[in-house]
């Protein structure tokens, strides 16, 4: 090996090795990561992890700058050469950070994280869904193909699209647009026959300046498209005609005390026009009147039984509970909206100003329920205070239209319908308007993204609505735009065969597949909060090996169970992710794969033996220049016998 004349081999003073070993290059490359570092926590606690994860830990320049310290640790190793006794703590805690940054480089590239809802009685399952957003495209081919599509560092525009490159077809797609929430509206198309019968209705209320419009096509219960719900009331859609009308009945009266609870809702500009909705027993029998709110006021409620009033402020007794003096009934104001909608078929507020204030309250008490007014709506029954607001609408195979009504005010009424008539439903003043209808129509969503000032509407529809993306395809002369939200799978017509896209997270599919055999919720004692939750599953690999499990809150499992897998990381580790109180057939298993782990502990392991080597065995430890070597007494001497001849 060719030396210098000062001792040091000729590749250790190079300039390149010397730029690499230097001790400030380290003090920059650690002073960036942990600025790194610090924003990365700072905007995973503030955002989510996916955002950290784009900006720091999963971008390109973290993973060059992890390289360049492993690099700048290797040749600060190497600069020691020809290494000594008091070098190996040093080369110890070197060894230990390289390896610690190969283990999580080869876990981020070759590990795998996610989770997979199964659902008990369900085949088994393996598909995992990772934490990041995919457009997947059925090709012309038959292939599938996967495309990136996380939009935080650069989100797409018409601008400044994504290409994402030709298809088999030669057509060429690409992202044009993201938005955090999209709606989707049911537009069907005519056909010559087949398909299901359709009608688009308006319905509006002039105390509200509101109105609502839709298709419904019968008898579509599977796809939700057969009834609209609007919150105060249901609007359904049936073949046929409505049935004979029934003979006037009255409601009788209750006999003796019972539970009762009444929610209802109350307008200030239709004080006439409260709406009511028994859930337990009957009817209170109440009045509930709003004034118009003043001076930043919420207003106050005035509510009458019989020959008795009470009087309530909404502000101060919103969210509370208090008893109606000499009465068996407590009131509960349950909400208030100053400026009242229906939206996406629930109660909203569009502005803070009271333009058209109401209010929700609730009735509690056992009593003997009211008896329902006979109040009719036209020939039929009755109202009835316990029968929700319904409209079924029936179209026949001559396009011919008919209704079935329930009014809780009004009664029922059953009757005919013309197009462009208008039919009062008894729902406050809400009236209904039929324009048009196709006896035979095919099913087709429009979807449009939802402003942002609408999706941060309380209490609506639209926090709730997936979001979305707006692709494009071009094939010749042609141009197709259309809106995918996450989750659907829509066709989009080229040449020689559609495509199938969907948008939605990125799916992977394990070697091993897992199957719900059964979830048990243990409950606290004397109470229904869940103490815990388990799951048993059956994971079954591709060469028929089979495993029966049981993960809960720190307790995975693991498979394959080989001692050798679990301390290299090449193993598949379940945990309870989360569950369903609504179902406990669900449950949603995180699924861990790293094979790095072993290098991490072993890394790890390596820092902290360097530096305690380093610190507290003087054997590793080198000498302090200049130190002078240890003075040591001289051995005393054999004493000599001293004899008279000497």
């Amino acid at each position: 090996m060719a030396t210098s004349a000062s001792g040091w081999p000729n590749w250790q003073r190079n300039s390149f090795f010397k730029f690499f070993a230097s001790v400030k290059l380290a003090v920059v490359l650690l002073a960036v990561i942990i600025v790194a570092s610090i924003a990365g926590t700072i905007w995973e606690s503030s955002f989510d992890a996916k955002v950290a994860r784009a900006y720091v830990y999963g971008a390109s320049w973290f993973n060059i700058w992890l390289l360049l310290l492993c690099t700048n640790l290797t040749v600060s190793a190497l600069s020691r050469w020809p290494w000594k006794k008091h070098h190996v703590a040093f080369l110890v805690t070197h060894l230990g950070i390289i390896t610690l940054l190969f283990g999580s480089l080869i876990g981020r590239i070759w590990g795998v994280e996610g989770t997979i809802t199964l659902f008990k009685g369900d085949p088994p399952s393996n598909r995992l869904l990772i934490d990041q957003h995919q457009l997947r495209v059925r090709d012309s081919d038959g292939i599938i193909k996967g495309y990136n599509a996380e939009f935080i560092n650069r989100p797409p525009n018409p601008q400044r699209p994504w290409d994402l490159g030709p298809l088999a077809s030669g057509a060429r797609l690409s992202i044009i647009e993201h938005a955090p929430a999209v709606e989707g509206k049911l537009n069907p198309k005519p056909l010559e026959s087949g398909g299901a019968a359709a009608v688009h209705f308006t319905i509006k209320t002039a105390m509200m300046g509101q109105q609502l419009d839709g298709w419904l096509l019968a008898d579509d219960d599977h796809e939700g498209h057969g009834t609209f719900n609007m919150g105060l009331a249901t609007i359904g859609l049936k073949r046929g005609m409505a049935p004979p009308v029934p003979p006037n009945e009255s409601t009788p009266a209750g006999g003796g005390e019972v539970d009762v609870e009444e929610s209802i809702f109350a307008f200030t500009k239709a004080p006439d026009q409260q709406v009511g909705k028994v859930a337990k027993g009957g009817s209170a029998g109440a009045k509930v009147v709003l004034s118009q709110p003043e001076k930043g006021s919420k207003g106050q409620l005035t509510i009458t039984m019989g020959d008795r009033n009470w009087t309530r402020d909404v502000a101060e007794f919103l969210g509370k509970e208090t008893p109606l003096e000499d009465s068996p009934y407590t009131l509960r104001v349950e909400n208030y909206w100053p400026d009242f909608r229906i939206d996406n078929g629930k109660p909203a507020s569009v502005s803070e100003q009271p333009n058209n204030p109401a209010v929700v309250v609730t009735l509690r008490g056992r009593a003997i329920p009211a008896a329902s007014s006979a109040d009719a709506h036209g020939a039929g029954e009755a109202a009835d205070a316990g029968v929700p607001n319904r409209l079924t609408l029936f179209i026949a195979d001559d396009n011919a239209l008919s209704y079935d009504l329930m009014s809780r005010k009004a009664g029922r009424t059953i009757g005919k319908l013309d197009l462009n008539a208008p039919l009062s439903t008894g729902w406050a003043d809400w009236t209904l308007v039929i324009d048009r209808t196709m006896p035979h129509a095919d099913h087709w969503m429009d979807f449009q993204p939802v402003a942002a000032t609408a999706a941060a509407a309380p209490a609506g529809g639209p926090a709730n609505l997936p979001e979305g993306i707006r692709i494009r395809v071009q094939q010749g002369d042609n141009t197709v735009e259309q809106w995918i939200p996450a989750g659907w799978q829509i066709s989009v017509p080229t040449t020689p065969a559609p495509i199938q896209v969907t948008y939605g997270w990125r799916q992977h599919q394990m070697p091993i597949a897992l199957e719900l055999l059964d979830f048990e919720v243990q409950r606290n004692e004397g109470s229904d909060s869940p103490a815990g939750f388990k799951s048993t599953v059956r994971v079954t690999d591709r060469e028929g090996g089979t495993a029966t499990g049981q993960c809960w809150m720190n307790n995975p499992f693991s498979y394959p169970g080989h001692w050798w897998r679990t301390w290299t990381g090449l193993t598949y580790k379940m945990s309870q992710a989360s569950w369903n109180p609504d179902n406990l057939g669900q449950s949603t298993i995180q699924i861990l794969r790293d094979p790095g782990w072993l290098l991490k502990w072993i890394g790890s392991l390596l820092v902290c033996a360097g530096i305690f080597m380093l610190f507290y065995v003087k054997q590793f430890r080198r000498p302090t220049p200049g130190s002078a070597a240890p003075v040591t007494a001289p051995l005393p001497q054999k004493p000599q016998l001293v004899t008279a001849e000497n």
